[in-house]
């Protein structure tokens, strides 16, 4: 097998989409079509099945994408070696959801490429820590942050990095002065999307406590929900630090809340039989030094 058909099987591992592979690679679709046949015959096994419209990887395909990135990722490595070149180059495809790539990784970023200006950083949104999960097992992402319990993960190594607080919000003249958790049986609860760690704990906690809502409004971003508190629209629980500027601004107020949940952190977290790049190690490093002192 060569590099040029193991670059070709990532992307459409990644893209499951020939036509897009073919694109991005300026390739002939009947090209990329070629060179996975040409793999799947050299291993005996197919690597992709299609249903109905949808293109998936098999077993045999996930496996392989495993020893594909490691094999891709180690010649680019003997390349830059065998240049001389001192300076660490590659990609990282990290993973993240909205809070942290607006609040935490900010800092991170500009630390590590004033650092490492010459490695290239791909961005996936993962709109829930269970879709960021998936992706890592997948090799689809090389990194991503989770905000969640702590919990042991089994093919994944997970870091704890910051213990983050919730906190229950409300515009600064809503509810009444004297706010106690029964109340929020006749509030607008605004909500992140299902399979969001912090709804579902929110959900619990007012469950063991007999609370049930009649009123709820489902968000796909927290920038959505801030702004939707602030305009009087409800109450929700968002971590400190997606909050903490507005309410010191006035813009908002924290009502009294003592969570009966597991504490929450951000965590970083990669597949244990991940290939160590370079890049991906001194991220992982910069990432520890500026939270891990938060």
């Amino acid at each position: 097998m060569e590099i040029k058909q193991l670059i070709t099987f990532k992307h459409a591992a990644e893209n499951l989409n020939f036509t897009q592979t073919a694109k991005l690679l300026n390739f002939a679709q009947s090209s990329v079509t070629a060179q996975i046949k040409a793999l799947e015959d050299e291993i005996g096994k197919p690597l992709f099945e299609r249903l109905g419209k949808r293109l998936i990887l098999t077993e045999a395909g996930r496996t392989f994408k495993t020893y594909a990135d490691k094999i891709i990722a180690l010649s680019q490595e003997a390349v830059t070696a065998a240049n001389g070149e001192e300076e660490i180059s590659g990609t990282l495809t990290i993973g993240a959801q909205e809070s942290q790539c607006t609040y935490r990784l900010p800092l991170i970023l500009k630390e590590f490429k004033s650092a490492f200006p010459k490695v290239k950083l791909v961005f996936k949104p993962a709109h829930s820590d269970e879709i960021a999960r998936k992706q890592l097992m997948e090799g689809l992402l090389d990194v991503a942050f989770f905000m969640d319990a702590w919990k042991p993960e089994g093919s994944l190594k997970v870091e704890r990095l910051v213990k983050e607080e919730l906190l229950l919000v409300a515009a600064p003249n809503q509810s009444k002065a004297n706010f106690s958790i029964d109340d929020l049986k006749h509030e607008t609860l605004l909500l992140t999307e299902a399979g969001c760690s912090y709804r579902n704990m929110f959900e619990e906690s007012l469950k063991s406590l007999g609370i049930y809502s009649l009123h709820k409004i489902e968000f796909a971003s927290i920038e959505a929900i801030k702004q939707c508190v602030i305009a009087g629209l409800g109450v929700a629980l968002l971590p400190e630090m997606v909050v903490k500027k507005d309410i010191e601004a006035g813009r908002m107020r924290e009502l009294p809340w003592k969570p009966c949940t597991p504490p929450l952190y951000t965590q970083i977290a990669w597949h244990k039989d991940k290939w160590m790049t370079p890049p991906l190690t001194e991220f992982i490093h910069v990432t520890r030094k500026m939270l891990l002192s938060v």
